[in-house]
């Protein structure tokens, strides 16, 4: 890999903004300054060496290729996503050799507009053929950039949306138009009927302007993503708020500005600079990272952005396996604004749009901090090129402080460790808001995963002095929707073995008697879900409930099952609308917390390969979990779904930039080691003659602690 690259203060936000091009201009004067895509020719990219890397460019070009060649498609279709095919056969991915035959296969998502219908191409890229081209017609695939940028143009020459703006005094050449997709609110959005999306207004003062705080309420504008023709329904003028929300150095100083910092950026922070003399303790081996005692691969595609496959830790002494493939496969942003220009609202980000397609290029000191190590990527246009991603995959270290500590005042000694731990991570921007997502590996054992929430929220405008019902104000004539955000992170487990089991924990009172006379006694009562129908659970947190899998073969040294076990780190969400309503048909990923089932290489993602204007029952968690609802779990290939999130009840401190807010949850070790795996992480050692160790001492020995004279009660004299 290349070596970390540095920058000082000044260079780093000219570059931060290099690094982010716009690909989706939101007014006709950004369309001139879009810089080149970065096309990547055939013949320059790199080998493929597993059949688990991502996707290069020429296997994006060939696959073009091959798709524009075969009948009924041709040069005026779109290509929406074009993502990798994993082997079905597992062993054959965990035994690979180099000597071994590459399989190397891909799946694509096509429109064809003109004939108001889709495809799904199955490709062999190693015998260069279409296996498979399937016609869908009852369904959408994921919105388009080329598609958002023709509608931008048609919005500004329609008569219906320029007589809404006259009627606000409105000049459309001030207007933004800014992407949201339909949701499905009656069969007129029906996916068989036509293939639509319902965009924003704002006003923009300047070029630089925050226009999501002038928002153009009242009005909800269909477009038809195939003839290119507008619907607008005008249900009320409100006025468009007046108060600037910019965060730029300068703006800021504004009096007319929320919020107005009259002497700008703060002066008396200090830098605080992280270096590693030594360089990293990871190791990075084509797509394979190898880390203390982790070791696993890393993967990319357009759909569901970074996965992560074959963890494993060394423990004493081989490689043991924990879960075989892991990533967000679906998340869902349903609006609680029930006013006619806002009830509409609730998007699934991955299989509506692609997480991949949205990451940014990642830049040191602003992103990522410390010694770090990226992984750049390539997708798809909607032309089928092969286009380079910078920076997408950020991979380092960092110090997050204790991992174990104790004093044992008796005989005056302590012993503490630092905890480190290793970071894969990525950004998308998906419209107003940033998503990051983050892989934690821990040198306890346990695996983090945490979605850090940012940007900027999706406001409404309201008549100055109302109260919205459903939101918080964040300014005079602008309130912030309250909403949720749902996340389903789907683990294919491969515990020491492919034969594992799910358990359910509650932790429950023991009923006075004999075995608890004092009446404080308590139990963690486990029951394994027996079937896939069974497996349909709802965190409860007054019996403190988790789950853990389990692989009842594999016993560890008391002789009981090896297991991880799956605890939130947020508390748990719950849909907030009624599951009659078209929200909430499309609500089934999130009814419940854990669904489990077993492996099947059809059932990929919690909300069904085509979500875009789905009403929600045709496909995904629920559809497999009923399917299979008889289908036994116990010692099987085994599949968890685990949905998290939060309700984000705005407020003024959210504006106009949102800090950041994190969810997320833990894959803690349960009987998987022998004790504790992080009592051999050595003591943190001193960078200068000067300083100490972590435990007090500059030569690693153990710390004295000062003697404690338990007659007088007090610390004495060393």
């Amino acid at each position: 890999m290349d070596k970390p690259q540095t920058m000082n203060a000044d260079q780093t936000a000219p570059e931060e903004l290099a690094a982010q091009p716009v690909q989706l201009p939101t007014h006709p004067s950004e369309i001139a300054d879009l810089p080149p895509p970065n096309i990547v020719p055939d013949g320059v990219s790199p080998p493929v060496r597993h059949p688990l890397d991502p996707l290069t460019a020429d296997e994006i070009n060939l696959t073009t290729r091959l798709l524009l060649a075969t009948p009924p498609l041709g040069s005026h279709i779109r290509i929406i996503t074009i993502v990798p095919i994993e082997p079905h056969d597992k062993n054959y991915i965990i035994n690979f050799k180099s000597k071994d035959q590459l399989q190397r296969r891909v799946s694509a998502l096509i429109r064809d507009s003109q004939n108001r219908t889709s495809y799904e191409a199955t490709l062999d890229l190693i015998n260069k053929c279409v296996e498979k081209l399937i016609e869908h017609q009852n369904f959408q695939p994921p919105l388009t950039f080329d598609e958002m940028i023709e509608s931008d143009s048609i919005l500004r020459k329609n008569e219906a949306v320029l007589a809404a703006f006259a009627k606000r005094n409105i000049k459309i050449d001030d207007v933004v138009f800014y992407v949201f997709s339909s949701g499905y609110t009656n069969e007129h959005d029906s996916p068989a009927k036509r293939r639509i999306f319902r965009p924003y207004a704002a006003v923009r003062k300047s070029p630089e302007d925050n226009y999501y705080a002038h928002h153009i309420d009242g009005l909800v504008i269909t477009v038809d993503l195939d003839s290119f023709t507008v619907e607008v329904e005008d249900h009320s003028v409100v006025p468009v708020p007046s108060y600037t929300a910019n965060y730029d150095p300068e703006r800021i100083k504004s009096p007319n500005n929320i919020p107005y910092f009259p002497d700008g950026l703060r002066k008396d922070l200090k830098p605080l600079v992280i270096t590693q003399p030594e360089g990293p303790s990871f190791q990075i081996d084509g797509y394979q990272v190898t880390w203390q005692k982790w070791r696993f691969r890393v993967g990319f595609n357009v759909r569901e952005g970074l996965t992560i496959h074959m963890v494993e830790y060394f423990d004493q002494p081989r490689w043991r396996s924990i879960f075989y493939r892991a990533s967000l496969d679906e998340m869902w942003v349903p609006y609680g604004d029930a006013s006619p220009g806002h009830n509409f609202k609730n998007a699934f980000d991955v299989g509506e749009v692609g997480i991949g397609l949205l990451l940014n290029s990642l830049v040191l000191g602003c992103d990522c901090l410390g010694e770090i190590r990226y992984m750049d990527v390539i997708r798809n246009n909607n032309k089928g090129e092969a286009l380079l991603l910078k920076n997408a995959i950020c991979i380092h270290e960092e110090d997050i402080g204790l991992l174990w500590k104790h004093t044992e005042y008796i005989e005056q000694r302590t012993q503490v460790r630092r905890s480190r731990r290793l970071v894969v991570s990525s950004v998308a921007t998906v419209g107003n808001y940033e998503y990051g997502f983050y892989w934690y590996f821990q040198q306890d054992g346990a695996i983090h995963y945490e979605v850090k929430l940012t940007g900027i929220i999706a406001p409404g405008s309201i008549e100055p002095g109302k109260i919205p019902a459903s939101g918080g104000l964040i300014a005079e004539g602008l309130y912030g929707p309250h909403h949720q955000h749902f996340f389903n992170i789907r683990i294919d487990w491969n515990l020491d073995g492919q034969k594992n089991s799910l358990v359910e924990v509650n932790c429950e009172s023991i009923p006075p008697g004999p075995n608890n006379l004092s009446g404080n006694g308590w139990a963690a009562r486990e029951t394994v879900l027996v079937t896939v129908g069974e497996a349909r659970r709802s965190h409860d947190a007054s019996k403190g409930r988790f789950w853990k899998v389990i692989n009842p073969n594999v016993k560890n040294h008391v002789k009981l099952p090896v297991g991880y076990k799956i605890v939130s780190m947020t508390p748990a969400c719950y849909p907030m609308c009624h599951l009659e309503s078209c929200q909430g048909g499309r609500s089934a990923m999130a009814r419940h917390h854990l669904w489990a089932t077993r492996y099947d290489d059809k059932e990929l993602y919690a909300a069904g390969l085509f979500p875009n204007q789905s009403k929600g029952d045709e496909d995904g968690i629920a559809v497999y979990s009923e399917k299979h609802k008889d289908d036994s779990l116990v010692e099987c290939d085994l599949v968890t779904w685990y949905t998290f999130g939060c309700n984000h009840v705005v407020r003024p401190e959210d504006w106009p930039v949102m800090p950041v807010e994190t969810v997320g949850f833990r894959l803690l070790p349960d009987g998987f080691f022998r004790g504790s795996p992080a009592i051999d992480v050595p003591l943190s050692k001193p960078h200068q003659s000067k300083e100490t160790a972590c435990c007090g001492c500059t030569n690693g020995d153990k710390q004295r602690t000062r003697p404690y004279n338990w007659k007088s009660k007090r610390l004495t004299a060393n």
